[in-house]
């Protein structure tokens, strides 16, 4: 169940009026909140992202408003999480009024939602958004008429630039002052009939707290989830009033005559509002016959059938590529940075009189795997996530989800889920929240389970280091090969997805995919100012905290096994070596499958670990390059076999501590959160047996 955040009430009612942001996803919502607001919340390309209500405050001539952005939905009829809890907000949230946000270029599917919320009330703006792109694609909206039609004020915008967003708030400032009239759509002749003898039957128990007519239609199409959410809100069973009750049983029983019933009368019900978009759009907009040439031309490429999977993979070598070439000499001076400050920090200790044990797991332990971690992390995020909301905010991931669609179809899982796994590419704890955009409980379990399955920031690191030194190099084209090999593994990932969630679609969670709604949206061109900043912001230091919130307590255990000596051998190596005979099986050995389950709480610190168990040093070693890195492995027995099933492991193997818990947290029970650990391990260990024993072979 949703809840809601209301500012409190005053003796005169709220000191603040609270304005709900509503529309259908990707119509800018979002960038109208943040203009409005100044709170800049992330805005994304595609449909689903916000699941959560945002509020912000909004001065205007004065006057303080509350505005809450709610999560885009395609109707009040709602299907998904997202728009419950739109819906929810609207019904029973209890909003001062409504700003409704459209699309200037697709105003007829927008409308549809339109005439659902002004159902409800009739203190409502439309803000037709993007005015400046349907100009440019030769549309037309007459303003006055569309406001003449719906009977509510209806204001031109383009809120990327902030235009109109003056007259909107003016407009929203005088509909506070309206009179609440619903606006309600004519339905077909026989649902009128039906609501003639309905509506004052519940008027006189309503009390105003809910519009009659509005809730008339919810109990003929017996939508049971929100009927019970609507007997919630008012206190009483509505349903069970005896002349209630009554008039309900006259009108199925008129409209079942009629032929009017279940599907068929739910589909009459849509019918009445899409037909209404459709009147009122042949009134207001004019527009030329097709669509611009250059989005279909776009569209040819990124969605041929031929070019799609080629392009998609390239365009994800080109990211890698990036990010791995720009991040190497920012990484290096923030390492040399922060770990230049572990002297003055020893020496401020030791003027402290603190013995040298604490200084150890102070400094050598707390502070340098943290600085480690933030160094290996920050300069390659702070490259990947803007590269990735540039493609989001250009409108290619929607075209990328619209790809995989059928592949996630064929493992009876719901294309949703597709987002979701774009979401792990950051982190994998990420992802597994999203997973809420999917309403089926089965599908969001097989989303939550295989989401690991996607590398995310963490593993990256690891990843290309093994990739550099024993498969593509580090000289000439070998940047650009690696990150050839690094989508490759990234790829094998994604059909990992695919398989498992087939695998577990035919055993334990059994079902068929559900369909699901994907709006692809215009080609626009990124605000890369704006992407930037808020993609830092957003998402890089969101991940590098709850990375950094792990890795200094794990410093603490890290250092202690490596420094705490049991009969002249330290507890790290003494665990490697009782696990060596174990991994030798898998391909890998002791120490570096005992580095895998160190690295736990984040998977940055794997290598690592791993290195430092290799020179005895006591502490999280740098190297140097990737030549010396190479050697001090190699002479450590690594052959390029062990490499493979190193990557194979990486790919796969149990989530980091952050990812496990949001699992829990999800899933709310034991036996998900196991088989989220076992699901990536075994397949990991599977993976790295079979190639442990075809390479033995060629060794």
């Amino acid at each position: 169940m949703t809840e809601f955040s209301i500012p409190p009430l005053s003796a005169n009612g709220r000191q603040e009026p609270v304005i709900a942001l509503a529309g259908n996803p990707n119509v800018g919502k979002s960038t109208v909140f943040n203009a409005l607001t100044g709170l800049h919340q992330h805005t994304g390309n595609w449909a689903g992202k916000t699941v959560s209500n945002a509020a912000g405050q909004c001065t205007y001539r004065g006057r303080r408003y509350t505005l809450t952005d709610i999560p885009g939905a395609y109707s009040l009829d709602a299907q998904s999480d997202d728009e419950r809890a739109a819906r929810d907000f609207l019904c029973f949230g209890g909003p001062d009024a409504a700003v409704i946000v459209c699309d200037a270029s697709v105003l007829e599917r927008n409308l549809t939602l339109a005439l659902q919320i002004l159902e409800l009330t009739g203190r409502a703006v439309l803000c037709v958004n993007l005015m400046d792109e349907a100009e440019k694609k030769g549309i037309r909206v007459d303003l006055e008429a569309l406001s003449r039609e719906l009977g509510v004020p209806a204001v031109g915008a383009s809120a990327r630039s902030g235009k109109g967003l003056d007259s909107l708030m003016a407009e929203v400032e005088k509909v506070l002052e309206a009179p609440a009239a619903p606006h309600p759509v004519r339905m077909l002749p026989a649902v009128e009939e039906a609501l003639s003898g309905l509506v004052p039957a519940l008027e006189g128990r309503l009390s105003g707290k809910l519009p009659a007519r509005w809730l008339a239609l919810r109990i003929l199409a017996e939508e049971t989830e929100l009927l019970e959410r609507a007997k919630a809100f008012l206190g009483f069973p509505l349903l069970e009033d005896p002349a209630v009750s009554r008039a309900v049983w006259k009108a199925r029983h008129y409209l079942e005559e009629q032929g009017l019933f279940g599907r068929k009368l739910r589909d009459a019900l849509k019918a009445g509002y899409v037909l209404r978009a459709e009147e009122i759009c042949w009134k207001a907009v004019k527009a030329p016959p097709a669509p611009m040439e250059r989005d279909r031309r776009l569209d040819r490429i990124f969605t041929g059938k031929r070019t799609a999977g080629p392009v998609m993979l390239l365009l994800l070598a080109a990211v890698f590529w990036i990010t791995m070439a720009g991040a190497n000499l920012p990484s290096r001076m923030l390492s040399e940075l922060l770990l230049g400050l572990e002297e003055p920090m020893r020496a401020g200790l030791s003027a402290l009189g603190a013995p040298g044990w604490l200084t150890g797991l102070a400094v050598d332990g707390m502070y340098h795997i943290l600085a480690w971690v933030v160094s290996v992390m920050l300069p390659p995020m702070a490259i990947f996530f803007p590269l990735f909301t540039l493609l989001e905010d250009f409108g290619y991931l929607p075209r990328v989800a619209f790809n995989l669609d059928r592949w996630f179809q064929k493992a009876r899982a719901c294309g949703r889920q597709c987002l979701t796994m774009m979401m792990g590419f950051g982190c994998n704890a990420v992802g597994v929240s999203g997973a809420r955009i999917i309403d089926s409980p089965r599908e969001r379990l097989l989303a939550v389970l295989t989401n690991v399955f996607v590398p995310c920031n963490g593993r990256f690191p690891t990843l290309l280091v093994l990739i550099t030194i024993f498969f593509a190099g580090s000289g000439g084209w070998g940047s650009a090969l690696a990150a050839l090999m690094l989508a490759g593994v990234v790829l094998l990932g994604v059909l990992l997805t695919f398989g498992v969630s087939r695998l577990l679609s035919a055993t334990i969670l059994k079902g068929v995919p559900s369909a699901f709604t994907l709006e692809l949206p215009p080609y626009r061109r990124p605000q890369v100012g704006k992407v930037i900043v808020r993609s830092l912001l957003d998402r890089t230091l969101f991940v590098l905290g709850r990375a950094a919130a792990v890795a200094a307590p794990a410093g603490l255990v890290i250092w202690g096994m490596a420094n705490i000596t049991v009969g002249g051998e330290s507890l790290l190596a003494a665990c490697a070596g009782f696990l060596d005979p174990f991994a030798r099986v898998f391909g890998l050995d002791g120490v570096l499958l005992m580095a895998f389950i160190l690295g736990f709480p984040a998977n940055e610190i794997v290598l690592p670990i791993a290195l430092m168990a290799y020179t005895s040093s006591g502490v999280l070693t740098d190297i140097g390059g990737a030549a010396q890195l190479g050697a001090v492995l190699a002479a450590n027995g690594w052959t390029w076999v062990t490499a493979l099933c190193a990557i194979l492991f990486s790919l796969c193997h149990w989530p980091c501590s952050t990812t496990l818990l949001t699992v829990y947290k999800e899933t709310k029970s034991l036996k998900w959160t196991a088989l989220a650990f076992l699901i990536p391990t075994c397949t990991g260990f599977a993976l790295c047996f079979a190639a442990a024993q075809i390479g033995g072979l060629f060794l």
